[in-house]
């Protein structure tokens, strides 16, 4: 055999102790779930998500208010995993086209290639690095860029945003979301942009910070909590969230755990100025829009329900909507007990005016 046809050798899989791997970096047959599928369906099975996945939420409600239709432009504005945009584009041919707007760095180029490979090319797909909250210029751009053929456009006709942190985000420790295994207190969306919650926490005074987890989390702690972690160095996860239990002495294992979820939730708004993005989203999305253009925004917690309910109220006095959701639409009971992290999101739609 010549030298130019020996075969390459297969990459050997991380070295872990015991029988199953329980670090992030050695879970390699959830990081290549194609090659793994009988070990995903059943760590789906048990109502999991497999780590380095995300399971895409209340996909059938959001299809159902979206109604995608052939020729369309559409936005998927948190395009994440991609698991709403797989069910999306197929609805969109002939014709149509999606455009996928991600701000992490490092995910967006893996779910690119993953919906390459499902067969969605540059012809129906685009992908964009991207807050949500620049949806005008990602739209601008891309009409601008736009053969006189192809037609002219100033909007989409179905835009989606789904608000959640990401289970990838979750589950990898190195990028500091979770206390489910220990990692650098950072929780960026964008690592290569701003200040991780590390360095928040260690010049944020006790009274803003008190602010914070009662504006960001609705912590009723919010007061015993702020002078002991408020100008501290916490470099680490488990290091936070040991500060927390320790400041909260009189709460019981659920209760505490509650309260460093929270707290992390308030850190992340803060550290990703979530409530600004949004609030610059909500006020772009009519002029994002074409006449009869639907919106569909899934939110997990109350601050971000309390604005998107009252912006859709708002345009739908001032004419800009023509209809809103008039309840909110949770997942159902099935969908909540397969998948758990599915249980806080609440969806709520709007569909602008104009034909």
């Amino acid at each position: 055999m010549s030298e130019s046809s020996t075969p390459t050798p297969h990459p050997r899989r991380p070295r872990y102790r015991g029988s199953n791997p329980r670090r992030f970096a050695e879970k390699y047959k959830e990081h290549n779930p194609e090659r793994y599928s009988e070990t995903v369906a059943k760590v789906l099975a048990s109502g999991k998500t497999p780590a380095g996945t995300h399971r895409p939420i209340m996909v059938a409600e959001i299809l159902e208010v979206l109604a995608p239709k052939p020729g369309e432009i559409a936005v998927d504005c948190t395009l994440g995993y991609g698991g709403h945009a797989q069910e999306i584009l197929p609805r969109l041919r002939p014709g149509g086209r999606l455009l996928g707007l991600d701000a992490d760095p490092l995910e967006l180029p893996k779910t690119e290639t993953r919906l390459r490979a499902s067969g969605f090319g540059p012809d129906v797909f685009t992908a964009h690095r991207s807050n949500f909250a620049g949806l005008p210029q990602v739209l601008a751009n891309f009409f601008s860029a736009l053969s006189p053929s192809d037609g002219v456009g100033v909007g989409a006709d179905v835009i989606l945003a789904d608000l959640g942190v990401s289970s990838m985000q979750i589950d990898d420790p190195a990028r500091g979301f979770s206390v489910k295994h220990e990692g650098p207190l950072d929780m960026r969306m964008n690592p290569q942009r701003g200040q991780p919650a590390s360095a928040l926490l260690e010049k944020i005074r006790p009274d803003a910070l008190a602010t914070m987890l009662v504006e960001h989390a609705d912590e009723p702690h919010a007061a015993a909590l702020a002078p002991a972690l408020a100008g501290m160095a916490f470099t680490t996860t488990t290091s936070l969230a040991a500060a927390i239990r320790a400041a909260l002495p009189r709460l019981n294992p659920e209760d505490s755990g509650l309260a460093i979820r929270r707290v992390f939730q308030a850190l992340r708004i803060a550290v990703n100025d979530e409530f600004s993005a949004l609030e610059t989203f909500l006020r772009n999305l009519p002029t994002c829009l074409n006449p009869g253009g639907r919106v569909a925004i899934l939110t997990f917690h109350s601050g971000e329900d309390r604005r998107v309910k009252k912006t859709f109220a708002g345009g739908l006095r001032e004419g800009l909507y023509a209809e809103i959701a008039q309840d909110v639409i949770r997942p159902t009971a099935g969908e909540r007990n397969s998948n758990p992290r599915s249980a806080p999101a609440k969806l709520r739609w709007a569909r602008k005016a104009g034909q």
